[in-house]
């Protein structure tokens, strides 16, 4: 067993990469230059990176790409998004330009409320906190008036506070819930401060402070009242395009599918994976949490009871609809939405939007990401866009020359790809030599 390291965090860059060569690998291997090339020569800009996070050797790029020919509620956008996975990018402009030319996307904010909570144990008689906490209610708000003051002036705030009763559940468990509007910030570290604060005020002033026992005080990333819907819709004869040869055959299939999402909760994971593909997109373009934003999504894919479907589509009077209601805890200012040189210019290229036209954004883009899936599923079969994408990183995998790839990418224009059909196709290029 390895000896533990005291003061890590205290070396510094060269001597952290120098400790990880010695103590983690078994050779060098280029090690060193893998990690030291991937560093921002702008010392300055590297800085800023470095301070993101604790113990820094090095950046992980992922691809900064753009989507373009969106029209979401009649304005025209361009939309960044990071990812790696391939294909992901292709299908959301394609799904942007298909739309375009039916109305575009429509997106509505339906509410955007978020919670915190101080959860507590008391053994005492339920009556009395009960009493003692609408008697400090009013102190638990002034109490967090210095922390407040900026939100209440951009129109957030504390919108409700409430105690509640879980004792049933868990033996003298009781629970602060309270709610915030926190405007155009994602107001994790704003809630948070709150929050401890409330359960400060609330400890110190009880009669006997040994009878409450505060046990964490904390934001909750479920927010089913932070909601934003996105849909389209169109007359089913226009839905007709080059791989739809019958609209309403293809209509009716298409809402058969996310029906199988609403009833399978196999089918419905990967599904709202294929959602997510294009909400994370934007949400880490944008500098903002995609962890937070994925387990909030997951979890109102559940609120029934079972796992389901995060969008829905529907045939009437010969008008397809298709649409995404969907929890999004998003900010335009604070954390990395400033500080990530990208990230700002992400924003910059949605025209500076706040919290809520991000929202809708960012809801359009799932829309879009699930429309196109659907869409390849029920008409070519996935496997045929996604490989064809795939095809340059096989290439790059097999270190194909650039000649190679000119060959490939002509060559499997009309052959099926895969990591083997491809590795077949160069090493007969290179065993004829025909490139070189």
């Amino acid at each position: 067993m390895k000896k533990p390291i005291s003061g890590f965090s205290k070396l510094n860059k060269s001597e952290k990469i120098e400790w990880l060569l010695k103590n983690s690998f078994s050779s060098d291997n280029n090690i060193k230059s893998i990690l030291l090339q991937y560093c921002n020569s702008n010392e300055k800009l590297q800085k800023l990176h470095d301070e993101f996070a604790e113990n820094t050797i090095s950046n992980f790029y992922l691809p900064f790409a753009i989507a373009p020919n969106f029209l979401i509620n009649n304005k025209p956008y361009t939309i960044p998004m990071v990812t790696e996975e391939s294909s992901v990018i292709a299908a959301a402009s394609k799904s942007a330009k298909f739309w375009l030319e039916r109305g575009g996307f429509k997106a509505t904010v339906l509410s955007t409320t978020k919670v915190g909570q101080v959860h507590l144990i008391y053994k005492g008689n339920f009556k009395i906190l009960k009493k003692y906490f609408e008697k400090i209610k009013p102190k638990l708000i002034s109490d967090v008036s210095s922390i407040t003051a900026n939100m209440n002036k951009r129109g957030g705030g504390i919108k409700s506070i409430e105690l509640l009763n879980f004792s049933d559940k868990i033996e003298n468990y009781f629970q602060i819930k309270a709610t915030f509007d926190t405007h155009d910030a994602m107001g994790a570290n704003f809630i948070n401060s709150c929050l401890e604060q409330f359960s400060k005020t609330f400890k110190d002033n009880f009669k006997d402070t040994n009878e409450i026992e505060i046990i964490m005080s904390i934001l909750s990333n479920y927010v089913p009242e932070c909601i934003v819907k996105a849909e389209v819709c169109c007359e089913v004869d226009l839905l007709s395009d080059s791989s739809i040869i019958n609209p309403l055959d293809f209509a009716n299939k298409f809402v058969r599918a996310v029906k199988i999402a609403e009833v399978d909760k196999y089918r419905a994971v990967t599904h709202n994976k294929g959602i997510m593909n294009g909400i994370d997109s934007v949400v880490i373009a944008t500098g903002n949490d995609f962890r937070a934003i994925e387990s909030a999504a997951h979890a109102y894919a559940s609120r029934s009871g079972n796992y389901k479907s995060l969008t829905k589509a529907s045939v009437e009077k010969n008008i397809f609809k298709f649409s995404i209601e969907i929890p999004l805890a998003l900010g335009t200012v604070g954390g990395l939405t400033k500080l990530h040189p990208l990230a700002n210019l992400a924003l910059e290229l949605l025209d500076n939007p706040n919290s809520r036209d991000l929202m809708k954004i960012t809801a359009v883009a799932g829309l879009a990401q699930n429309f196109a899936a659907i869409k390849s599923l029920i008409t070519t079969g996935i496997q045929h866009g996604h490989m064809k994408m795939h095809l340059i990183n096989i290439l790059n995998q097999l270190k194909a020359s650039e000649k190679e790839k000119e060959k490939a990418v002509e060559y499997f224009k009309t052959n099926m790809v895969s990591y083997l059909t491809v590795d077949l196709f160069v090493n007969k290029l290179r065993s004829n030599g025909k490139i070189l």
